[in-house]
């Protein structure tokens, strides 16, 4: 999560957050962005020679021949699968063609729908609608690329393209990823969707789960949880959250972004917990927690919300001992609001070089 806020702080200056933060892997490029951002992409079988016949265009134009010399492909390691079809990309300028993974080719189809997409930081909300109910019906596909292509479209999505498709979703199905040992990984992701499509039987299920964690103290998938939590059980389990893990001192660090992220989906959505209480949480954090108030200043600039100016001035003028990258997003914060010049305050230098901007400095007399 520390990481998740270190990345953030790279890219201030782009305010609205894409993928939603909980799912993993929502900051890495999927095999789904690969086939959007490659200019060629072809379904091909192995012929006789070693070479390859190009069966299926899915993007680009069709290779010379129909075919793909065998010295010119790059082969994925373990590319074996029910099918001996392999999806071979390629970009501009390459002389290489790169193997993605074994794939039938009846799936060209949908291959296709996805290459012709849109990359994730260009896509508005309709479209992430679109993407994320064309790809629900491929997850957990009994072909593997097929389900890591749907699974990493999926998690890419904001959290509200995934309130969007609860029509669609089926709980028992989310149940048995979720039971699934070998899916472990993707727990995060099927947690979000079990809290949007289960009932008062998973609530309770989730509330359990919570209540072994925090006694544990273990962060692991926390933030789904507590995410999933308030999406079945409302607001009302907003001060549970409050007092079990955002003022609560004994809470790892660890544990406390978890919880901050899950509350940033929900401030960020706006749904089924309203940004205002959310707001009011993190100003309840800001209190109790000095040292790492500046945790939740990136949410603030990105709602536009700049009444915690005062305090986070304050905050930097103070002797208070602060965490260096909750420092960081703090005077980024400082330096996005709408009076930054005016603001009487100035950063060490090394601050604003780690910023990779001038300091915050009052404004020139006019």
């Amino acid at each position: 999560m520390l990481q998740w806020l270190l990345a953030a702080l790279l890219v201030f200056a782009g305010l609205d957050a894409v993928a939603c933060p909980l799912c993993m892997g929502a900051y890495q490029s999927s095999a789904g962005q690969k086939l959007v951002e490659m200019r060629r992409a072809v379904l091909a079988s192995r012929t006789a020679d070693g070479g390859y016949r190009v069966v299926e265009v899915i993007k680009g134009e069709r290779p010379t021949g129909g075919s793909i010399a065998a010295d010119v492909v790059s082969l994925k390691p373990a590319t074996a699968g029910s099918t001996s079809t392999l999806l071979l990309v390629s970009n501009e300028g390459w002389s290489t063609w790169i193997s993605v993974g074994a794939v039938p080719v009846a799936h060209a189809g949908m291959l296709r729908k996805i290459a012709a997409g849109k990359r994730s930081t260009e896509m508005d909300a309709d479209e992430w609608r679109q993407r994320v109910s064309r790809v629900l019906p491929y997850l957990e596909n009994p072909e593997p690329l097929i389900a890591e292509i749907a699974y990493g479209e999926l998690a890419a999505a904001p959290y509200r393209a995934l309130l969007t498709a609860k029509p669609r979703l089926s709980a028992p199905a989310i149940r048995g990823w979720l039971a699934d040992p070998k899916l472990a990984a993707r727990q995060p992701n099927y947690l979000l969707l079990l809290g949007i499509a289960g009932d008062t039987r998973d609530a309770l299920q989730i509330e359990r789960r919570l209540d072994a964690a925090l006694l544990a103290g273990d962060p692991t998938n926390v933030g789904s949880l507590i995410a999933a939590d308030l999406q079945l059980s409302g607001s009302g389990r907003m001060a549970w959250v409050d007092e079990r893990y955002l003022l609560d001192k004994k809470r790892s660090t660890l544990e406390v972004e978890a919880a901050l992220l899950a509350l940033s989906v929900h401030g960020s959505a706006n749904t089924a917990i309203s940004r205002e209480r959310v707001i009011a949480s993190y100003r309840r954090f800001m209190q109790a927690r000095p040292d790492i108030a500046g945790y939740v200043a990136r949410d603030f600039a990105a709602w536009d919300y700049w009444d915690a100016v005062p305090e986070y001035v304050a905050l930097m003028k103070s002797n208070v001992r602060q965490q260096y990258p909750s420092r960081l997003a703090v005077a980024e914060y400082l330096r996005h609001s709408p009076n930054a010049r005016n603001l009487d305050l100035d950063l060490p230098p090394e601050e604003a070089h780690a910023l990779g901007a001038a300091r915050v400095v009052p404004a020139p007399p006019q």
